[in-house]
């Protein structure tokens, strides 16, 4: 999965707070994610952890604090990081094909040789044989597979997800987790969101709960795994 250009990016979040008015979705948020990392972040719904990762993919600004992409081998940080995101929503166009849809986002990021990527991609999502379909007739779990082929477009260094596993059937989810290994493997750094233990969660080299928006237990301070994914209500 290394290709030119690619270099080990790791993550800090330097006291981050977030508000909606007078809502804090965040609250003086500070990790460092080491390049190579696999963090799942677990928490009830609204604890922070979309917004965390939206915050990390440039989508949201911060209200307080900084967030900086460092390679590992300068120490220094990185503004042109390679980052790949998959939101909860998928956020594709129905009326464009499979195909199309990975041929627009590819053209937009500039990717070299970008329709034997797309070609590429979409056998290996399971879809090359509807690569031509509109995507308004697939299922959710197939919309799920062109959202996350589009993720890895730009093969990145950074890769966010936000429940990625939603709608996928148990093949889709091999799959994924085939797939999120290899990229972890290689030294990509993965940041995901996730309820409860899966063969998703099963890869992470690293567990964060959040909850009202707050760092509460991490394993790095010594908490388990298994106690912050399986927590009750994440």
């Amino acid at each position: 999965m290394t290709t030119p250009g690619f270099f080990p990016t790791g993550i800090r979040f330097e006291n981050i707070d977030k508000r909606y008015g007078g809502l804090y979705a965040l609250r003086r948020v500070s990790l460092e994610v080491r390049a190579g990392e696999c963090v799942a972040f677990a928490g009830r719904n609204g604890s922070g952890k979309t917004t965390l990762l939206r915050i990390a993919a440039r989508l949201v600004r911060t209200s307080a604090g900084t967030v900086k992409f460092v390679a590992s081998a300068s120490e220094t940080a990185d503004s042109g990081a390679r980052i790949g995101f998959v939101a909860h929503a998928t956020m594709v166009y129905d009326e464009l094909t499979a195909e199309e849809n990975l041929l627009l986002f590819a053209k937009l990021q500039g990717i070299a040789g970008h329709a034997a990527r797309a070609a590429t991609l979409l056998e290996e999502v399971g879809l090359s044989e509807r690569r031509g379909s509109l995507v308004r007739t697939f299922s959710r779990g197939m919309r799920q597979r062109v959202a996350i082929a589009r993720a890895l477009l730009n093969e990145p260094s950074v890769l966010l997800l936000d429940e990625p596993a939603t709608g996928l059937d148990p093949e889709g989810i091999t799959w994924l987790a085939n797939t999120l290994r290899r990229m972890r493997d290689a030294g990509r750094t993965i940041l995901m969101s996730l309820h409860g233990e899966s063969e998703i969660s099963a890869l992470a080299t690293r567990a964060v709960r959040l909850d009202a928006g707050a760092v509460v237990a991490d394993t790095q301070a010594g908490a388990s795994l298994h106690s912050i994914v399986t927590f009750a209500g994440a």
